[in-house]
């Protein structure tokens, strides 16, 4: 069905209609407004796989020596 939706002929009147309609001048603010949203997406994404820093404790010996020693019957 999309085996040959990505061929460079296709790419290049897919861009060819996007100059067309939204000129020259507004192309590079599109591509960077794309830009930035990918990377906000990808940062997303990687945020909610790694455990967040706020909630991770250092791990805290045991002090031992303060127990108390069982009191025999």
């Amino acid at each position: 069905m999309f085996e040959g939706l990505f061929q460079p002929t296709h790419l290049i009147l897919v861009l060819a209609i996007a100059l067309i309609v939204f000129g020259p001048g507004k192309l590079p603010d599109l591509g960077k407004a794309l830009g930035e949203s990918i990377r906000e997406l990808k940062k997303a994404l990687n945020e909610g796989t790694s455990p967040p820093k706020e909630l991770s404790r250092p791990s805290v010996p045991e002090e031992r020596a303060e127990q108390t020693p069982k009191q025999q019957a």
